[in-house]
């Protein structure tokens, strides 16, 4: 009953809290921006690189810049928001020696850094979903992507995206009392009292992290019956067939699973940075408010939660191209070495067949 009381107490402390404690230093706060501004500005200069490049080869060949990285320059847009939104208010804070509550009357900083939080992350989660869904379509349904899925869909996806986002993170705004500060008084967030809202917003972040995790298992698996393919049509026969036609459609066909397999290491980097950064919070969400607040685990959710949109522009800046194909030589340097063998038996065996064929 004490440890109910006092853990009361504690709570309400820190909702109320108008000056911060002594002792509490920005360092965090503010390597987190620097960070989080610098490696979304150095992705957006390589992606504006990449849109010039692609737009300079693709002039005579009516081709443009792949939808996918239209998507990708979407989503560093918004980690680019999201950390230019949020990480200031902290640094004020900091500046002023106030909580979020004090900054402003009747809770308005506190209530626009929570309702920020919640929508950047769901911002980010549903880009990535766009993007797993994007390269579920390009591979397992060519056709309807071919008819249906355009550059002009992509660029909708962005307004698409903020406004699903702005509804559903606007129903807390209805009851101000459903935003809390926590400790120290840096941040805001939903009220673990707020038990139904919390959980349906942790519950739905952990199904879109199912649902791209299960776009990109179908996307391996069709990268393999792609490789299986072009393996199998090097034992064809070259009599009798196109000498331009095979080869260029083969090689063709390399270059296409190679490209996949390259948006396919950046996707699934990101999706798995983004699930290990909300796990946290997902846990929090189904946790016991007592325990919860005596282990901290509130005050590291959020960091890690936010710690999402700084690491996204940088796993796309380190990973160029030299890195992608790094990454995917390693990745499939065993399984070629394991298939060359059952490669080569069988073009023999084919040939063999042939030549008896033949005779």
């Amino acid at each position: 009953m004490g440890n109910t009381s006092s853990e009361s107490r504690r709570r309400e402390t820190c909702d109320t809290r108008e000056w911060l404690l002594s002792g509490e230093s920005p360092a965090i706060s503010s390597v987190m921006f620097s960070a989080g501004v610098l490696g979304n500005l150095i992705a957006l200069a390589l992606l504006a690189r990449r849109w010039r490049g692609d737009l300079g080869r693709g002039a005579g060949h009516g081709n443009s810049i792949s939808l996918f990285h239209v998507l990708v320059t979407e989503l560093v847009f918004t980690d680019l928001l999201g950390t230019c939104f949020i990480s200031p208010v902290v640094l004020a804070s900091y500046a002023r020696n106030q909580t979020l509550v004090a900054l402003a009357p009747q809770r308005r900083v506190c209530t626009y850094f929570a309702f920020s939080m919640t929508f950047f992350s769901l911002a980010t989660m549903l880009m990535l979903f766009a993007m797993a869904l994007e390269r579920y379509l390009a591979i397992g349904h060519p056709y309807f992507y071919q008819r249906w899925i355009t550059h002009r869909g992509g660029l909708a996806v962005l307004p698409a995206i903020y406004t699903v986002s702005l509804l559903f993170c606007s129903l807390p705004l209805l009851d101000h009392q459903d935003y809390v500060q926590y400790c120290p008084g840096t941040w805001c967030f939903i009220g673990h009292e707020q038990s139904t809202y919390l959980r349906l917003y942790a519950t739905l972040l952990l199904l879109l992290i199912i649902a791209v995790l299960a776009c990109n298992f179908s996307v391996i698996l069709n990268l393999i019956r792609m490789h299986r393919r072009g393996r199998n049509s090097r034992c064809g026969p070259s009599l009798g067939s196109s000498r331009a036609g095979p080869g260029s459609r083969r090689r063709g066909e390399r270059v296409s699973v190679a490209e996949e397999m390259d948006h396919l290491i950046l996707l699934a980097i990101m999706t798995i940075t983004f699930a290990v950064c909300s796990l946290p919070f997902t846990i929090f969400a189904y946790m016991n408010e007592t325990f919860s607040r005596e282990e901290k685990w509130d005050l590291q959710a959020l960091r890690f939660l936010s710690i999402n949109s700084i690491i996204d522009p940088w796993v796309f800046a380190i990973l160029r191209p030299p890195v992608l194909r790094l990454m995917r030589s390693v990745l499939c340097c065993r399984a070629s070495l394991r298939t060359q063998d059952a490669t080569l038996t069988s073009c023999s065996t084919h040939s063999n067949a042939s030549k008896s064929a033949d005779l």
